[in-house]
C-alpha cells in the first residue's frame, strides 16, 4: 500500500483545476486541496487555540499559561487542576463541538437549499429542538427521557415532518425553507404556550435553557456530544463532494451517478443530528449555523461547501462568544447565546440587505 500522494487537479476536458488532488489508499480515496484553504483553516485552528488557552486562564483562579499548559497534562498545580478539569476544560470541549456542529449543519442545509438563509435556526430544526427538551422540563420532568434525548428526538420529528411536507417529486431548496418556517412559527408558539402555562420556577429554569450556554456543562455533557461528532463529521464530510456536485443542479448530478434524493436524505439526518446534538448540549444558540459556513465560503473564495475550516469558524465563534461574555460584564456572565444573537442579527441585516442590492432571493 502506497502513501498518500498529491497530483495536479484538472477538469474532465483535461483543464486545470486550483489546487491539487490527495489520493490515499491507493487512489481510493481522494480529495481536492486548495492551498487558500489550507492557509484558512490553519489561521482558524491558530485562533481557536489561542481563544481556548485565553478562556482556561479567565476566571477567579489566576493562573499564568504555562501553568495552564502544564495543568493539561496533568502536572500543575492541585486547585488550579480542579478548576481546569472539573469546571474550564469541559465548558470548553462543549462549546467547541457545539460551534462545530452548528456550523456543519447551517453548511449542510444552506447547500442543500442553495440559499444563504437556509440554517437550521430558519428553517426551524433549533426550535423543535428546543420545543422537544421544555417538553421533558415542563410537561414530563419525571420522565426517564432526559433534557438532551428530548432536544434530540424534537429535532428529528421535526426533519421528518419538514421532509414529507416538503417532499413532492423530490425536495427543492425553496420548499424546504417555506415548510421549515411554518414548522418553526408552529414550534415557537408551542413553545410560548409551553411556557405560559409553567409555574414561575419552572418557566425560569426553562427560560434559561433557552437562552443557550455553556456555562455549567460537565463532562456528562462532552461525552455525548463528541461521540455523536465522531460519527457525524466524517459522515458529512465524505458526502461533502456529492453535495457541491448537487449544488449545480439535480440533472448533473444524476448523469454524474449520483443518488440525489438518497444523498440529499441522508445529509438531512446528518444536519439535523447536528443541531439535535448541539441544542441538547448547549440550548439553541443563534445564528451559528447561519453565519459561520457564509464567512467561511468568503475567506476561503470558493462556492463549494468547506466543512472542515467552517467547523472550525463555528468553534471560534462560540468560543469568543463565551470568552466574551464572561468577560464584559465581569462578575455578570452573560450566556454565550445572547453573544451569538446580537452578533448574528447584525449579520443578518447585512446578508439580508446584501441579497436584496443583489436581485438576490433572501
Amino acid at each position: 500500500m502506497t502513501g498518500p500522494v498529491a497530483a495536479p487537479a484538472v477538469r474532465p476536458d483535461g483543464s486545470p483545476l486550483p489546487g491539487r488532488v490527495l489520493r490515499i489508499l491507493d487512489g481510493r480515496v481522494s480529495a481536492r486541496v486548495r492551498p487558500r484553504t489550507v492557509v484558512v483553516g490553519a489561521v482558524l485552528a491558530a485562533l481557536l487555540l489561542l481563544a481556548s488557552l485565553w478562556l482556561l486562564l479567565t476566571g477567579d483562579y489566576p493562573a499564568s499559561p504555562a501553568q495552564v499548559v502544564r495543568t493539561v497534562f496533568g502536572d500543575g498545580p492541585r486547585g488550579l487542576e480542579t478548576v481546569v478539569h472539573r469546571f474550564r476544560m469541559p465548558r470548553l470541549l462543549v462549546a467547541i463541538g457545539v460551534g462545530a456542529a452548528l456550523a456543519v449543519s447551517g453548511g449542510i442545509f444552506q447547500s442543500l437549499a442553495r440559499n444563504p438563509l437556509g440554517s437550521p435556526d430558519v428553517i426551524g430544526f433549533t426550535t423543535c429542538s428546543a420545543t422537544g427538551a421544555l417538553l421533558v422540563i415542563l410537561v414530563f420532568p419525571d420522565s426517564p427521557v432526559g433534557v438532551p434525548a428530548g432536544a434530540l428526538l424534537g429535532g428529528l420529528v421535526a426533519a421528518l415532518v419538514v421532509y414529507a411536507l416538503a417532499y413532492r417529486r423530490g425536495v427543492q431548496g425553496n420548499r424546504l425553507i417555506l415548510v421549515g418556517l411554518g414548522v418553526s412559527a408552529v414550534a415557537e408558539s408551542a413553545n410560548s404556550f409551553l411556557l405560559s402555562r409553567a409555574a414561575l420556577e419552572d418557566a425560569q429554569d426553562a427560560q434559561r435553557w433557552l437562552v443557550g450556554s455553556v456555562n455549567g456543562r460537565g463532562w456528562d455533557y462532552v461525552g455525548p456530544l463528541w461521540a455523536a461528532l465522531a460519527v457525524l463529521l466524517p459522515v458529512a464530510l465524505l458526502l461533502s463532494r456529492r453535495l457541491a456536485v448537487m449544488e449545480l443542479g439535480d440533472d448533473l448530478a444524476l448523469s454524474l451517478g449520483i443518488g440525489v434524493e438518497r444523498v440529499r436524505l441522508c445529509l438531512v439526518v446528518c444536519g439535523v443530528a447536528l443541531t439535535a446534538v448541539a441544542t441538547a448540549a448547549a440550548g439553541p444558540i443563534a445564528f451559528v449555523a447561519l453565519a459561520a459556513p457564509q464567512i467561511t465560503r468568503r475567506l476561503v473564495g470558493t462556492g463549494a461547501p468547506v466543512f472542515l475550516p467552517a467547523a472550525l469558524m463555528g468553534a471560534l465563534i462560540v468560543t469568543s462568544a463565551d470568552l466574551a461574555g464572561q468577560r464584559l460584564l465581569h462578575p455578570i456572565q452573560m450566556p454565550v447565546g445572547l453573544s451569538t444573537g446580537a452578533i448574528g442579527g447584525v449579520y443578518l441585516i447585512w446578508l439580508l440587505s446584501r441579497e436584496l442590492r443583489s436581485g438576490g432571493r433572501a
